[in-house]
C-alpha cells in the first residue's frame, strides 16, 4: 500500500498522504480531502490510492482552508450527510474558495444535488481510477487561465501590482515597496477576500526555510498600509484572532483591531 509515510515532508500534521504512482497518475495535484471519516483516503474514495497525487486530509469544518497551504481541487465527503455537505460547500465558496470543489458521493445522494449547491463536479465513492483522475485533471485544467489571459497587473480599489516589473501604484502614484512588502501585497491581492493565518503568509511569502516569527508579517503589513496611505490602508484587512486578508471593499477603521 502507498503513501502513508511521515507528513512532515509537506511541513503538515494531519492524517495522511498519498503518493503513490501508477500508469494512471499525470501530473501531481494537491488534493484537500474534507471528511468526518476516522480512515484514510481509501476509506473515501478507493481510486485515490492508485493515483499520483498528494493527499492531505481535515475535517470537513470550514475553517479547513485555514489549515492548509493552497491546494488544486478540494473533494468533500457528502456520503453520509448531504445537508452539512450543502452547509459547508456554500461556506467554502463564500470564504474566497478559488480552487474546485468535487463532491464525494453514493448513488442514492447523486439525487439531491442541484445547481444550488456550489460545486464543479461530483465523483461516485466507486469510481474507478481512470475516471477520478479524468475528473480532477479537467477540473484543475479548468480553474487554470490560459497563459495568454494571464493579466501582469492586478488591480484592487486603485491599487494597481505589476508583476512584471515589481511595481505598485496608488492612483497613479509609485510604492516606494522593499521586496518581500511587494511579495506580500502581491499575494494577499492574488487572493482578494480570502483570509490566511500569519503563518500561511508567512510560509507562502518568507519560504518554508525562513525562521522568524510570525510577528514579521504584522510588521510588513503595517508598513503596508502606511505606504498605502489614509484612503487605501484599510484594503489589507485584520480578521480577529485569525489574521489578514485584502478587501476591495474598503473596511471601517474600527475593523482593523490588531497590527
Amino acid at each position: 500500500m502507498a503513501g502513508m509515510g511521515p507528513l512532515g515532508i509537506l511541513n503538515f500534521s494531519n492524517k495522511t498522504l498519498n503518493d503513490a504512482r501508477t500508469p494512471l497518475g499525470g501530473t501531481m495535484s494537491h488534493i484537500l480531502l474534507l471528511t468526518n471519516s476516522t480512515g484514510t483516503s481509501v476509506d473515501v474514495l478507493p481510486a485515490l490510492e492508485l493515483l499520483n497525487h498528494r493527499v492531505h486530509i481535515l475535517p470537513a469544518e470550514p475553517t479547513a482552508l485555514l489549515e492548509t497551504d493552497p491546494c488544486d481541487i478540494v473533494l468533500l465527503d457528502a456520503r453520509k450527510d448531504l445537508v452539512g455537505a450543502r452547509s459547508l460547500t456554500q461556506l467554502l465558496k463564500a470564504t474566497g474558495l478559488s480552487a474546485p470543489l468535487m463532491l464525494i458521493l453514493t448513488e442514492g445522494g447523486m439525487a439531491a444535488v442541484s445547481s444550488a449547491w456550489a460545486v464543479d463536479d461530483i465523483l461516485l465513492e466507486s469510481a474507478g481510477p481512470a475516471e477520478v483522475e479524468a475528473r480532477i485533471r479537467l477540473g484543475v485544467a479548468r480553474a487554470v487561465p490560459e497563459k495568454e489571459d494571464v493579466p501582469t497587473e492586478i488591480r484592487a480599489a486603485g491599487v494597481v501590482i505589476d508583476e512584471a516589473s515589481y511595481t505598485a501604484r496608488v492612483n497613479g502614484a509609485a510604492l516606494n515597496l522593499t521586496f518581500k512588502e511587494f511579495e506580500l501585497l502581491k499575494y494577499l491581492a492574488q487572493h482578494p477576500g480570502r483570509v490566511f493565518t500569519r503563518q500561511q503568509l508567512l510560509t507562502e511569502v518568507w519560504g518554508y526555510d525562513y525562521y522568524g516569527g510570525t510577528r514579521t508579517v504584522d510588521v510588513h503589513v503595517r508598513r503596508l498600509r502606511a505606504k498605502l496611505g489614509a484612503d487605501h490602508e484599510n484594503l489589507i484587512s485584520t480578521v480577529r484572532n485569525v489574521g489578514y486578508r485584502l478587501t476591495l471593499v474598503r473596511q471601517p477603521e474600527d475593523e482593523l483591531t490588531e497590527a
